[in-house]
């Protein structure tokens, strides 16, 4: 009795459905997450406990906005000077386009109001900077 084996050929396709699977469930918790997200402007409560900047590689470009409303540029090494608002923010485009990952923050007096310092930031955002964070002390423990 010869038995005549069978030869089985394999299939050589790939099963495609646990990954369609998964594509959806990322497009649903996509779909849901995205009308959540706004942009706007970050920004550290006065006060507030903040953890310090992890980027020491490059040193920041400082904007200062003292109590009468005079703006302040502050390149690094100490040299901080008065300038007027437009002069500092072809300064910082300048600066950014020669080092586009500089970042850029804010020192605003607390008694500066806040349409004021929402302006500096958005014309900063405007000049290049990809982020502007906000300096804040940290809350004095004893009241």
């Amino acid at each position: 009795m010869a038995r005549k084996k069978a030869k089985r050929r394999f299939v050589a396709e790939i099963n495609v459905v646990p990954y369609i699977d998964v594509m959806l469930v990322l497009l649903i918790v996509f779909m849901v997450t995205a009308p959540l997200l706004m942009q706007g402007v970050k920004v550290d409560l006065p006060q507030a406990p903040s953890s310090p900047l992890d980027d020491k590689d490059q040193e920041p470009l400082i904007v200062s906005i003292k109590a009468d409303g005079s703006y302040h540029l502050d390149l690094g090494g100490g040299k901080n000077r008065q300038q007027s608002l437009s002069v500092i923010i072809d300064t910082v485009a300048k600066v950014l386009r020669q080092k586009p990952g500089t970042p850029v923050l804010v020192w605003g007096d607390t008694k500066v109001e806040y349409g004021v310092v929402v302006s500096l930031m958005t014309q900063l955002q405007a000049a290049g900077a990809p982020s502007v964070g906000l300096v804040t002390e940290a809350p004095s423990s004893a009241h």
